[in-house]
Order: C-alpha cells, then sequence, then structure tokens
C-alpha cells in the first residue's frame, strides 16, 4: 500500500530552485479573493524549511512597515507559479529563529560572496536546468564550434625581425580587392 502512496507524492512533486535557509527569496503566490486571481509576490528571508516530498514547506520572513511578518508555503503547491531566489545568504544555521529578536539592519543576513563572481552568477546556478529546453543551436541542427585557443603569439623583437616585412595573408590579396564602382569612378 506505501507504493501506491509514494508514486502518488513523486507525481505532485515539482521543480524548484535550490535554496537553504538565509537565502532571500520572491515567492509568486496565486491569491483567489471570490472569482478573481491574482498573483502576490512575497519577498524575505528563509528562515526555515521542514519536511520532506510533498510535505515540505518552508517560511519566509520580511519587515513591513517595521512589523515583522512570517508566512509559511508548501514548497511544491500549485498555488506557487514560481520561487525566484535573488540573494544566498552566508549563514551555518538550519533554522533562523533568531530573527525573531532583531529588527532594522540588525535583522539582515550577510550575502554569500565568492571572488569575482556576484550572488546574481550563483543565482542563475542555483536553478535547475530544465532538461526539456532546445538551444538555439540544436534547432538548427547545428553542432556548437570548439573553443580556439586565442593566445597572443610571442613578440620577437630583435632587429632583424624588425626590418622584414609581412607576408600578405590570402584574405588581403590584390586580386580581392573590389573594383571600383560607376559613382567612384566619376570622383
Amino acid at each position: 500500500m506505501s507504493n501506491v502512496i509514494d508514486s502518488i507524492e513523486r507525481a505532485q512533486l515539482r521543480k524548484v530552485p535550490r535554496f537553504k535557509a538565509g537565502d532571500t527569496v520572491r515567492v509568486h503566490f496565486q491569491v483567489i479573493e471570490g472569482q478573481r486571481r491574482r498573483v502576490q509576490v512575497y519577498e524575505g528571508i528563509v528562515i526555515k524549511r521542514q519536511g520532506s516530498g510533498s510535505r515540505e514547506t518552508f517560511t519566509v520572513r520580511k519587515q513591513s512597515f517595521g512589523v515583522g511578518v512570517e508566512r509559511s508555503f508548501p514548497l511544491h503547491s500549485p498555488k506557487i507559479e514560481k520561487i525566484d531566489v535573488t540573494a544566498i545568504g552566508d549563514v551555518n544555521r538550519a533554522k533562523l529563529y533568531y530573527l525573531r529578536g532583531r529588527v532594522g539592519k540588525k535583522a539582515r543576513v550577510r550575502e554569500k560572496r565568492y571572488g569575482h563572481g556576484s550572488s546574481a552568477e550563483l543565482i542563475g546556478q542555483a536553478a535547475e536546468p530544465v532538461e526539456d529546453e532546445v538551444t538555439p543551436v540544436e534547432a538548427k541542427g547545428l553542432e556548437e564550434p570548439e573553443e580556439q585557443d586565442v593566445s597572443p603569439e610571442p613578440v620577437d623583437e630583435s632587429p632583424e625581425a624588425a626590418e622584414e616585412p609581412e607576408e600578405p595573408l590570402e584574405d588581403e590579396s590584390p586580386e580581392a580587392e573590389p573594383e571600383p564602382t560607376a559613382a567612384r569612378a566619376a570622383e
């Protein structure tokens, strides 16, 4: 019997970007008010993730007009249109309940940095790639060109090398020059 339940729960799972406690996320949540549907965006810091499988939830905290507001979302809910990870936090805890006692600048979470890269580059890597997407190169049926080594050639600064004239390249041959047009000839 548990195999049936597991298979049903597996069918309800959705692909979501990778995020953890401390990350700043933007959750696009569908709100139904009577007959109207609208998308509400809720942005804040993830203070916890709990559960597993289709029952997994995450809690997002934000400051709204000086008041701390927390909202829990089911991770695999069909009402969540998308989750955007805007910043990756540098924290050493799985549950950030200590943020509840802090206000203002003290309630911020330090952003993780890696050398030159910014969190925007990391966010692009954090989202799981969709396997069904077809790149423009694949659509045309062409293979991607191999990367060529574009390292500069060593320069010989000896006096003999400076006196030798350079040989013209194949593309710069005198036969390859275009013939003057009638407008040029008139000038």
